[in-house]
This record gives structure tokens, C-alpha cells and sequence, in this order.
């Protein structure tokens, strides 16, 4: 990564391929995009196919959690798009971790373990009975994701400090949760901005809200690109 804009995803949050396109289009220095659920379910191969086209990198965030075979299998029907990244829930289990790591472990695939989503707090766990805090459960999946020999994880800014401390690169640790100073938190409860998140040892931040939610949205990227220069 010889440029910090490189270390920003922009999250493509569209509803199908005619505005992914057109963002792609509109905002053509941006390198990194997220294809997440919406998308991939409306128009995803069309995307991926056009992304590749134009010689992005891409984050398929799909965030896969089911039984063993059926997430090695969905992982396996994933690699030919040749993504960067691929998500999975560490909560799915060891096993299923094992078997996605497996499949991806010899393509340029990197698989991602998903610790707790940057919506939910303390009291979203408990209610859910699980019995840690938000920052320990994090550091308890984190460890099974590094055990198990995934690329890195996704974590919300608050827990970055610590799981850097724990686990130095090449573990990769990716960060949503993005929020520049002047915007409202929307329905994330554990953000940051783009500073402090690369600051805490965030090797890549995910942005959206920020960029396509704009009134200007390429002055913004330009702003936040120029924010995070060293």
C-alpha cells in the first residue's frame, strides 16, 4: 500500500448494478470497493465482473454463517470472482472456519472473520446470553480467527488498540464503523474516525454514509483522503 487513500474502502450501498455503476464511474480514484448483501443479492456477478473490468480491488462482504459444508461450498462458488476479501462469522463455529479456510487457502482470496457487528453493545450481548463484554468477546473470536489461520478480522474502532497490541501484521485487522467529525453516529453504536481508526492500527477503514450520502460526494473523498495523509 504505497498511497494512504489505498488503505480506504468505499462501501458500493447501492440497490443494483445501474448505480453501482455510475458511482464506480463518478468516483474512478477510488481503488477499494464493498459489495455487501444488497447488492450481491440484486446484481452481484454483473458488479464483481464490472469491478474486475476496471481493475479495482474488491471486499465481498457477505458475512457467510451456516453449517460447515454449505460455507466451504459458498466460499468455493466465491473464488472465481477473485476477490480480495471474503467475510465470514467467526461465531459460525471452528469447524465451519476451518473448512472456509481450507477452500480459499491457496487462491488470492483472503477470508475475514467477522467478530460483532458495530451495531450491537454490551447489553445486545447479554440479551443474547453471552455472558462477555463487547471487547471480550472480540479479543475470545479474534483469537479463534488467528488460531485457525484466517487473514484478519473485522472490528469496530474501539477495539482496535487492544487487538493490535495482540495480534501484529500481517494480521489484518478492517474496520467499518466510519464516521467523519461532523456526522451523526446513524445506526453504528462503536465508531471512530478515519484518523483515530488508522491511528489505533486499523490496516484498512470502510466508508459509505460518508462518501455516497454527500452533497458533493467527490470533494468528500478528496477531503477524506486528504485527511488521513502522514
Amino acid at each position: 500500500m504505497t498511497n494512504p487513500h489505498e488503505r480506504i474502502i468505499l462501501a458500493l450501498d447501492v440497490p443494483n448494478f445501474s448505480e453501482a455503476q455510475a458511482w464506480i464511474d463518478r468516483l474512478p480514484t477510488v481503488q477499494f470497493w464493498k459489495v455487501g448483501l444488497q447488492l450481491f443479492v440484486a446484481d452481484g456477478q454483473q458488479v464483481l465482473n464490472y469491478l474486475r473490468e476496471k481493475g479495482k480491488r474488491i471486499f465481498l462482504d457477505l458475512k457467510f454463517h451456516d453449517i460447515p459444508h454449505t460455507v466451504a461450498s459458498a466460499c468455493a462458488s466465491a473464488l472465481p470472482y477473485q476477490v480480495d476479501f471474503l467475510t465470514v462469522h467467526i461465531s459460525g463455529g471452528r469447524e465451519m472456519l476451518k473448512q472456509a479456510q481450507a477452500v480459499v487457502q491457496n487462491s488470492p482470496t483472503k477470508l475475514l472473520g467477522v467478530t460483532v457487528l458495530t451495531s450491537l453493545t454490551d447489553g445486545d450481548l447479554s440479551c443474547l446470553k453471552v455472558s462477555m463484554t463487547t471487547i471480550e468477546y472480540v479479543q475470545h473470536l479474534a483469537e479463534i480467527a488467528q488460531e485457525l489461520g484466517l487473514a484478519g478480522v473485522v472490528c469496530s474502532p474501539q477495539e482496535l488498540g487492544v487487538l493490535r497490541s495482540m495480534f501484529p501484521p500481517p494480521f489484518l485487522l478492517v474496520t467499518p464503523g466510519i464516521r467523519l467529525a461532523t456526522e451523526a453516529a446513524a445506526d453504528q453504536r462503536r465508531y471512530s474516525t478515519p484518523a483515530q481508526a488508522l491511528g489505533q492500527g486499523a490496516d484498512y477503514i470502510v466508508v459509505g454514509r460518508s462518501i455516497l450520502g454527500a452533497d458533493d460526494p467527490a470533494l468528500a473523498w478528496a477531503t477524506l483522503c486528504a485527511g488521513i495523509q502522514p
